[in-house]
């Protein structure tokens, strides 16, 4: 449809995986699986619900009468209620005993829990994936020096594999993360309107230890082994703002990642993949801009601020429940996983064709190294028979005059030829030039990526090598 809103999540951003999960299709069809969850335990806790009811119940727990519903809500404003309605209708003779004595928040807090799990699931492979394709690519290049950069100014050297590092090991931060949130998220249960299990109480005649048990067969047919020991009658919201403050910090990680291939695209010496027939600029033919990674850091900013609603939602909760969550969390909690889920797309792509640039890494640190390299050179001549105070001096000087060329009048650097043209050091081109190997510059930078890589990485790689390989295209 062209004559109205739609979100670029679905058009052009987020997965059909994480969409689907995300539906109203998958919304229900869980309100069907909790109400036969709910149903069964009541049977087997002796209240009265036959096999044949459940039975009933089971059969059309896909084949949702979308119409029938979308007509009664139409009437009664109550999605919940006219969700009950169609699937009576389908089930004649269960009617009368579907979401027996629960109320809305048992289907609407339950399945968002049970999706917010899943959806946690496919974050959780996605991640993994990119921090295997930067793994090899560290490994790969972890002996390759490159400029290393304090206040974006250029400071000592690195490896262009140490900097992969920097970026897998805070995605292995997140991904401790999410296998935290999946670990922890409980199911809500059913609490009843306002938390305190009345309506089941009265179902089961007072037996508290059924209502406990009625609990417990629910969960564990939802796959869960907790439900949350307290509640009015939703969950916490705090649960949400922890799980979007974990989408959050994959949000921040990744931006970092886009902002510093940027800036590398910028300097020429690594590159995102760029398309046979991709066009960067509508003006400037010769230009290949770095849209992929531009991508990643707007959709991370809007999923950073994106984590501010959950947390307001759960400051603002009155007593046992509002309803001003409702509308919020359906637009926030959603569009933070999409939000995620298309950024880990776009790194996947990424990331599995990074481009370098070896001459031009080395040439931008041959431009800078003669600088770095000055107390190595005055240690070499000083062996020599020279003053060390005297060639500190002399090589201040030598490297402003320098400076000065470079920067006021746009030359190459030329420290070596003046240092070379100074008796006072007494040093050969030769000798120079080995002073001048960039590897000796790098420290344990090829070491701490090994250390790295085989004591953090390897293992997390290992232990899920059936879900390794995941290729994603972007739609645009």
């Amino acid at each position: 449809m062209k004559d109205r809103y739609i979100s670029p999540f679905s058009t052009r951003y987020a997965s059909e995986e994480m969409q689907y999960l995300f539906s109203e299709d998958k919304k229900f069809k869980t309100w069907r699986r909790l109400w036969i969850a709910l149903a069964r335990a009541e049977h087997q806790l002796g209240l009265p619900i036959t096999e044949e009811q459940i039975a009933e119940l089971e059969a059309h727990k896909d084949d949702i009468n979308y119409e029938d519903a979308e007509r009664r809500e139409r009437e009664t404003r109550h999605d919940v209620m006219s969700h009950v309605y169609a699937y009576g209708l389908q089930c004649p003779k269960a009617a009368g005993i579907i979401h027996l004595g629960a109320t809305s928040c048992y289907v609407g807090d339950n399945t968002d829990i049970i999706v917010m799990r899943e959806a946690l699931g496919v974050v959780r492979r996605k991640l993994i994936n990119v921090i295997a394709l930067l793994a090899k690519f560290a490994r790969q290049y972890k002996e390759m020096p490159a400029l290393a950069y304090t206040h974006l100014q250029p400071a000592q050297l690195t490896t262009v594999g140490k900097r992969a590092t920097l970026w897998i090991n805070e995605l292995r931060m997140d991904l401790e993360e999410v296998e935290h949130r999946i670990g922890h998220l409980a199911l809500l249960g059913q609490k009843g309107t306002t938390g305190t299990q009345a309506s089941f109480m009265e179902l089961f005649e007072g037996d508290s230890a059924k209502v406990k048990e009625l609990e417990r067969l629910i969960a564990g047919e939802m796959g869960f082994e907790r439900v949350v020991p307290v509640s009015g009658q939703t969950y916490s919201r705090k649960i949400d703002y922890q799980v979007l403050c974990c989408l959050g910090m994959i949000a921040q990680s990744a931006s970092k990642f886009s902002n510093d291939m940027r800036l590398l695209q910028n300097f020429k010496e690594m590159e995102e993949p760029f398309e046979k027939h991709q066009i960067g600029s509508s003006a400037m033919p010769y230009k290949r801009n770095p849209m992929r990674s531009e991508r990643i850091t707007a959709l991370a900013r809007y999923v950073m601020v994106d984590t501010l609603n959950p947390a307001f939602t759960a400051a603002t909760q009155w007593f046992e429940r509002t309803l001003d969550d409702s509308a919020n969390k359906r637009i926030a909690v959603a569009e933070a996983f999409l939000g995620v889920d298309a950024i880990l797309g776009i790194m996947l792509n990424i990331c599995d064709g990074l481009v370098v640039y070896p001459k031009v890494i080395h040439q931008r640190i041959m431009n800078e190294l003669p600088f770095m390299a000055t107390e190595n050179i005055m240690m070499n001549a000083v062996k020599k028979g020279g003053n060390r105070q005297e060639l500190h001096e002399k090589l201040r000087v030598h490297s402003q005059a320098a400076a000065r060329v470079v920067k006021e009048e746009g030359g190459k650097n030329d420290l070596i030829d003046r240092l070379l043209a100074d008796p006072d050091f007494k040093l050969e081109r030769d000798e120079i030039s080995e002073i001048l190997d960039p590897a000796k510059f790098t420290g344990r930078s090829s070491q701490q990526v090994e250390e790295f890589l085989t004591e953090y990485i390897d293992p997390i790689l290992a232990a899920n090598a059936g879900i390794l390989g995941e290729k994603a295209a972007l739609k645009v």
